[in-house]
């Protein structure tokens, strides 16, 4: 046998070996990830609706408490991180669509909604 034969089986040993290799630790690495996940079940986590989100805000000083406008939705708040969300602006604006969001860094009671509505014209 040559020793040009020798060195090109030996290559195919290799790479045969390594291909074998990574296979076993992707299909070990699968093995983990489902055994990770196994336990969680899908849940909604934010207010029942459907639509578009634009802008979302929060506080440094409230760790939980963040705003979201929404696109026909008003703003929306929550006080314990996102597990229960409520409207804010149900019946106090004319325009449902709420583009931007922006909570007063020097007092989280202030927020500022932009809505992109044109204003009526008399």
């Amino acid at each position: 046998m040559t020793t040009m034969l020798k060195i090109q089986k030996l290559g195919l040993l290799l790479m045969t070996f390594a291909i074998s290799t990574c296979t076993q630790a992707q299909q070990k690495n699968n093995t983990d990830a489902n055994n990770l996940f196994k336990g969680m079940n899908w849940r909604n986590i934010g207010p029942n609706r459907g639509g578009r989100s634009l802008g979302i805000a929060g506080s440094t000083k409230r760790k939980l408490e963040y705003y979201f406008g929404a696109v026909g939705g008003g703003l929306w708040k929550t006080v314990d991180g996102g597990l229960n969300w409520k409207p804010v602006t149900d019946g106090q604006i004319t325009c449902s669509s709420v583009g931007a969001v922006a909570v007063s860094e020097s007092n989280p009671d202030i927020v500022y909604i932009g809505t992109g509505c044109k204003l009526p014209q008399k």
